[in-house]
């Protein structure tokens, strides 16, 4: 391979060339061979490396490496608030000294990493961007054509495209390019992330095999996998192997075969040795990908076939295990960061408190929480025993999470230990020490960083220990408060979860102090009963920006929203709530509607979380968010403020001054507030004597009118049903303007906050409340009496048609033409975001006329797949 040193360069003066300048800068060049700043290049696609210096490298793919082209500079103008709090703290200057010390200063430490690669994308890589910055260590990043404008690039002090091809194997998991980039950019170090390469212990040997000139002396210096030993990763990251090593650590392991699954037939005759229900799961991966779980024959038969094309697709290794699924537990995991201490030569292990990982989805962690509502300090105390154990007995340094399954009687199993940073550790990072807040918390990635510079854990971290190695509660890190996390994933909760693709037409995150108003009975759930503090600190993970494109090529998450209370859980789900209410999110379906209706749900607001959480409280699946009669009274209200304000600024515009609606203290005119559109729920909303007062206080009285059924003689007439008595609905204080996304409420003693959205020709409002969307029409109450003789629209007929659910690849059929099918049996597979879906029938005795599409090819979402014949006659 030919290689080529980065040239040095200055910081340029002007960065403000415009998107268009970039796109046309990093793709423009054209077929044929050119010659740029001296090297002849082939017709293949540019793409961008960043230099340190704050200009951009232009590289591109060759099979015989990456070379630079030429410099161009880059736009600062990311219009994300995201990225702008994000830059706020300077880089600071490049040494080798130690922004905190680890140990004692008679001690000689190796200085600190200067430069990292970090082999992973979207919001993780910014995660670990934020952290390296805030130490002075400057960033590299990968991408893949498909990433080529994501924030993560933007980000990094340097960008190394991997090739135009977007596919993970031909990009993120390619360990040569890998390599190759931080062989270029003379990187000390490579953070993995999670996922992708993380706990490929073939990569972490590649990565450490390689040695850099030191440009400061004639030493060499070999590059620092930032994670665990390849030991390490291989004995732990491996389950079968995991599992073995546990149980000899005097670790609780569930029940199960302690081998390779070698066929359908092996794991039918594991299950029925151990007893169903089982779970077949991959050997090297984690993250739900690879998991099912079989209660029958057929499910094992169908759960491998699955479970190993995952695995290898996901992990490149198609290794299976079955093991006994414990019913209804609680996930729980232990927090861990260890590293050898340079004074001592021993080994430190911090131990964490808890995280509650219950509420998932296909084995896939939706919300998480520390400390656990379930578990017991006693529970708590023997779990770090058992985890400090393990972690010895593998000499583990390092981040790393042992998750553990806890039963209702606080018996708890080892489930598997993941040697790389978990998805959901900000709920750790934020109640550790003396809490976010107060900024004396724990950062795990500079912990990795440290130890794996060989510096140690930081010495503030270990002072957070206490004195006894452990609190009063059984934690080994002193807590503060408590956190929650909802996961945000491009998935349309009302058809399934399955992924959905697109651009972010609309993206605005909320605030990050959100004020909750808390009652007395929120301290019931063991936090402190003082009202002194009323504000929810709000942290967001997050890998989008407006625009950004939501591909099937990768995961599906797009951020992580952390509450963090000092106070209470009731507080901190409360203003979870709330800034998921106002995280506006528009030209993707995504699945804050179903996590808003989580923390809505009497029992988990209890603590009453087990896995089987989802299962047990949405049987038939998400719906939408369900409103008592008394909010959708208050709704309506809401509503006819919202359209009353919205009409006087258009009159405003039109130059018809400040009426068109009423205001002051007079009375306004009757409207009728209709739910779902013309012909949903409709409500009477009057108004009542000092309607708007001088303080913001709103008040009417609401009446749900009767329903319109059609009689069959294409006439309508009103059921008298479901009538309600008039309500009277005071709003305390209302905050709108027209020009905002956003309505924010008090309402009974509580703030609600709305998601205002555009309205369409017949003036039918589209609003988010709780997460979920809901039309609304506001009409006189004559124009009400004259929509009544109108029919609603019938939904067109696509009985005979199998669609496909969402974006993707189709994969195989199962079926040819001319087969009768039965209700229930598979049709085909479709692959999106590397999930295997499988495709049934939803007849009985329908006979195949046509198959659509072909193997390979790539889906709409509502594409036909398979075509009935229609039944004629006889």
């Amino acid at each position: 391979m030919k290689s080529m040193a980065l040239s040095s360069s200055s910081r340029s003066s002007s960065r403000s060339c415009h998107r268009s300048a970039l796109s046309r800068a990093l793709f423009g060049i054209g077929g044929g061979g050119s010659n740029v700043d001296g090297v002849v290049v082939g017709s293949s696609s540019g793409v961008n490396i960043k230099s340190s210096g704050g200009g951009r490298h232009r590289y591109f793919h060759h099979s015989s490496g990456i070379y630079p082209l030429r410099r161009t500079s880059f736009p600062t103008d990311h219009g994300s608030s995201f990225l702008a709090s994000s830059s706020s703290s300077s880089i600071a200057p490049f040494s080798t000294a130690s922004t905190s010390t680890s140990s004692s200063s008679s001690v000689s430490l190796p200085p600190p990493l200067r430069k990292i690669l970090i082999a992973n994308r979207g919001e993780i890589a910014i995660r670990i961007i934020k952290s390296a910055r805030e130490h002075g260590i400057q960033t590299v990043a990968i991408y893949s054509s498909a990433d080529a404008r994501s924030p993560h690039v933007t980000l990094a002090d340097e960008a190394v495209c991997l090739g135009p091809n977007p596919a993970s194997s031909a990009s993120y998991l390619d360990i040569d390019k890998v390599c190759e980039a931080v062989r270029m950019t003379h990187s000390e170090g490579v953070h993995p992330g999670y996922g992708f390469l993380s706990e490929n212990c073939k990569f972490a040997e590649r990565i450490e095999s390689i040695v850099l000139d030191n440009t400061e002396s004639s030493e060499k210096r070999k590059v620092k996998f930032i994670g665990p030993s390849t030991h390490a990763i291989q004995s732990l990251g491996d389950k079968i192997q995991s599992k073995l090593i546990a149980a000899s650590a005097n670790v609780s392991t569930v029940p199960g075969y302690n081998g390779v699954v070698t066929s359908p037939s092996h794991a039918l005759e594991i299950a029925h040795d151990i007893g169903y229900p089982v779970m077949i799961k991959a050997s090297a991966g984690g993250g739900g990908k690879g998991m099912r779980i079989c209660y029958t024959d057929e499910e094992v038969n169908e759960g491998y076939r699955l479970s190993k094309a995952e695995s290898a697709s996901f992990f490149g290794d198609d290794r299976l295990l079955v093991e006994k699924y414990v019913e209804d537990p609680h996930h729980i995991e232990i927090q861990v960061l260890a590293g050898t201490n340079p004074t001592t030569g021993q080994l430190d292990i911090l131990c964490f408190a808890e995280r509650e990982c219950s509420i998932q989805r296909r084995n896939q962690k939706v919300i998480e929480e520390s400390p656990s509502p379930h578990l017991l300090p006693s529970t708590r105390r023997e779990m770090i025993r058992q985890v400090k154990s393990l972690v010895r007995a593998v000499g583990y340094e390092s981040a790393g999470t042992v998750e553990f399954l806890v039963d209702a009687h606080q018996n708890f199993y080892f489930l598997e230990m993941n040697t790389r940073l978990q998805v959901e550790h900000p709920v750790t990072e934020m109640i550790s020490g003396s809490g976010y807040p107060t900024g004396q918390y724990v950062d795990l990635v500079y912990g990795m960083l440290e130890v794996a510079a060989g510096r140690g854990i930081p010495r503030e971290y270990l002072d957070m220990v206490e004195d006894n190695g452990e609190n009063e509660e059984g934690a080994n890190v002193r807590y503060t408060g408590h956190a929650i996390e909802a996961r945000v994933y491009a998935e349309d909760p009302y058809r399934g979860f399955l992924p959905s693709t697109g651009p972010l037409v609309k993206y605005v995150e909320p605030p990050s102090l959100i004020h909750v108003k808390e009652d007395a009975s929120s301290s019931a759930d063991g936090g402190s009963s003082s009202t002194s503090s009323s504000l929810c600190n709000i942290r967001i993970d997050s890998g989008a920006i407006p625009g950004a494109i939501i591909t099937t090529h990768y995961d599906p998450i797009i951020s992580k929203i952390i509450s963090y209370s000092p106070i209470s859980r009731h507080h901190a789900i409360r203003g979870l709530g709330m800034a998921l209410d106002q995280y506006i999110m528009r030209g993707v379906q995504h699945n804050i509607p179903f996590v808003r209706d989580v923390l809505r749900n009497d029992d988990f607001v209890k603590g009453i979380t087990p896995t089987g959480f989802i299962g047990q409280h949405y049987p038939e699946g998400f719906h939408g968010a369900v409103l008592s009669e008394t909010e959708k009274s208050e709704l309506v209200v809401m509503v006819r403020e919202i359209d009353r304000r919205r009409k006087e600024a258009a009159h405003a515009r039109d130059g018809g001054g400040g009426g068109g609606g009423g205001g002051g203290g007079g009375r306004e005119d009757d409207v009728v507030v209709c739910l779902g559109g013309m012909f949903g729920d409709a409500y009477l909303v009057r108004s009542t004597p000092g309607n708007s007062t001088a303080g913001g206080s709103i008040s009417a009285s609401v009446t749900k009118l009767p329903k319109r059924v059609d009689d069959g003689d294409d006439e309508k007439k009103e059921e008298d049903v479901n009538v309600v008595d008039s309500q009277l609905v005071e709003l305390s204080a209302f905050e709108y303007k027209p020009s905002s996304a956003l309505a924010i409420v008090e309402i009974a003693g509580e703030s609600r906050a709305l998601q205002v959205h555009g309205d369409d020709e017949i003036g039918t409002l589209t609003l988010t409340m709780y997460g979920s969307d809901v039309d609304v029409l506001v009409m006189s109450p004559t124009e009400y009496q004259l929509s009544c003789h109108m029919h609603e629209l019938a939904p067109p007929d696509f009985g005979n048609y199998v669609l496909s659910p969402m974006p993707g690849t189709l994969i195989s059929f199962a079926v040819k033409e001319g087969d009768v099918v039965e209700l229930g049996q598979e049709l085909c597979v479709v692959e999106a975001m590397k999930m295997q879906n499988i495709i049934r029938s939803h007849k009985a005795g329908a006979k195949v006329g046509k198959l659509h599409g072909k193997v390979g090819a790539s889906l709409r979402a509502d594409e036909i797949l398979v075509e009935f014949e229609k039944n004629v006659e006889p």
